[in-house]
């Protein structure tokens, strides 16, 4: 049963009950090493090189015993504490629902990956995807529906990120986000257009209700910039223009637009 160590009171408590234990077993080796090498006669005559020589085996031998332990205990316990902070740092960055990145996941990885690009001068592409009439399918249909087509959808874009090895995340609500390096202009349109007919080809089931969504889809292309929040911008602005102009659509924004964010 792993301790559990909360207050200052559970300190104490685990590290006396450790100081005992490595008392304890220093007296019985003490003793044993004692008794091996002196011998059980109490009264018995003893030359005092036997006594050193029994002396530094005894305090080497029990040092090393005891360090190992301890070291091995805190080994472990150091194991136990990455784990743990690996674990809540991915649980941090996962959105529950979806199992993709949430934003805070997305942009800690975007912005690294845009650093990287900037350094090998290759261009970035970013996606803003949103459910449309996200809303409406939650009031028609119900919240269980509506987070199955977010399941689904994210589904999409996570078999998109296998094929292609682009970086997708739930960004919030019904917005999805995804980045890829090293693409043209036209190949991110070509990309964009897959991801759109892939959602709405994708039928959402749930409690007995069937239906086809749609998406609408922003992106835009940046050399030389690295700063993700400006380029999130610009293709956020792509995103709105797809829904001014019907929905279910692909819209980007020009490079030079980025001066105007």
């Amino acid at each position: 049963m792993t301790t559990q160590i909360v207050t200052h009171k559970d300190v104490l408590r685990y590290t006396a009950r450790h100081v005992s234990i490595a008392v304890g077993l220093t007296f019985v080796m003490t003793l044993a090493t004692a008794l091996m090498h002196l011998g059980a006669n109490a009264a018995a005559a003893v030359r005092v090189g036997d006594v050193i020589i029994m002396s530094v085996c005894a305090a080497t031998v029990i040092s090393a015993v005891l360090s190992g332990i301890m070291i091995y205990r805190s080994a472990l316990l150091m194991q136990e504490l990455t784990l743990t902070r690996r674990e809540l740092s991915r649980i941090s960055q996962t959105d529950q629902l979806t199992g993709l990145l949430n934003r805070r996941g997305f942009d800690d990885a975007a912005s690294s990956a845009l650093r990287s690009a900037y350094h090998a001068g290759q261009p970035a592409v970013i996606f803003m995807c949103d459910i449309d009439h996200f809303k409406s399918i939650n009031d028609r249909f119900g919240h269980e529906f509506g987070d199955k087509a977010l399941i689904e959808i994210a589904d999409v874009l996570r078999n998109f990120s296998r094929a292609h090895g682009a970086l997708v995340a739930r960004h919030g609500g019904e917005e999805f986000a995804a980045l890829m390096i090293g693409i043209s202009r036209e190949q991110a349109e070509l990309h964009a257009e897959e991801i759109r007919k892939a959602c709405s080809a994708r039928e959402i089931s749930s409690g007995g209700i069937s239906e086809h969504v749609t998406i609408s889809i922003g992106f835009t292309v940046s050399r030389g910039e690295t700063e993700l929040a400006r380029i999130m911008r610009v293709a956020d602005q792509a995103l709105y223009l797809a829904k001014r102009r019907g929905r279910d659509r692909v819209e980007r924004a020009d490079e030079f637009s980025l001066a105007a964010a």
